[in-house]
């Protein structure tokens, strides 16, 4: 039987929904590693294009930050931050925004910014950054997030970005393009909008349960008519991840 991490599981199964010429804005961590590896397998003509400004990178190497040297050799182009979000954000050149999150809530609301009141949190995460843009604007959002409780509560409590509000209907008023949460990918399975734009169970990955996706979310988690298994990782998917992207075991340890 094949060893893999659940950092593995998650990051293989979310490059898995990738497609072959998308134009995905990357986030860091698992993200940058999932887009990555979709472009080493079944995505060669993945665009990848990083918040700093820089468009169509090829890193040889995994980038540490947004900000990493190596993305911009062999760049098709190198843009302001400006240029970036207006230019082709706005613009509607970006399928895919792949993003983290320290809290997803029901209708994939997704907080970066505080834990707790705002104005006196238990925590204070890094924010927004260009996620709250990336949300409004991408085709479609894919995010990666460890299955516990403490992550998915029925409500976030700061919502940094916007998924559905309240449901699929009231982000549809706003008039923002983007599409909303595709996905959401953990080391339990995944899950997907409904019609009504609410999160429900759609894969469970090999040896989890409904049982357990339901014991770590904070809402009543629904199940869809079919829940599929997902296809383990690969040895290849986890040779690129182990010897190419990550050998060091920054993101995946």
């Amino acid at each position: 039987m094949t060893v893999y991490t659940p950092s593995e599981l998650m990051t293989v199964n979310a490059a898995r929904l990738l497609r072959d010429g998308d134009v995905v804005l990357v986030g860091v961590g698992l993200p940058n590693l999932a887009c990555n590896l979709a472009r080493r397998t079944h995505a060669p003509n993945l665009v990848m294009i990083y918040e700093a400004g820089v468009v169509g990178a090829k890193p040889a190497r995994l980038p540490l930050s947004i900000g990493d040297p190596t993305l911009v050799s062999g760049a098709t182009a190198v843009c302001s931050f400006y240029e970036l979000f207006t230019l082709y954000l706005q613009r509607g050149w970006v399928d895919v925004g792949f993003m983290g999150g320290a809290q997803i809530d029901r209708f994939g609301n997704v907080n970066a910014t505080v834990i707790g009141d705002y104005a006196r949190p238990k925590v204070r995460l890094p924010g927004s950054g260009g996620a709250a843009e990336i949300a409004a604007w991408a085709d479609r959002c894919y995010f990666i997030t460890p299955h516990e409780k403490r992550r998915f509560p029925p409500r976030v409590d700061f919502m940094t970005s916007a998924g559905f509000l309240g449901g699929r209907a009231e982000r549809e008023r706003t008039g923002v393009r983007g599409g909303g949460p595709a996905a959401v990918v953990t080391h339990l399975g995944i899950m997907e909008p409904d019609p009504t734009g609410e999160l429900i169970l759609t894969a469970l990955h090999p040896g989890c349960t409904a049982a357990q996706a339901r014991e770590n979310t904070g809402w009543p988690l629904r199940e869809a008519a079919q829940v599929r298994t997902t296809e383990p990782p690969s040895q290849e998917e986890l040779r690129i991840l182990r010897e190419e992207l990550d050998p060091k075991g920054i993101y995946l340890a």
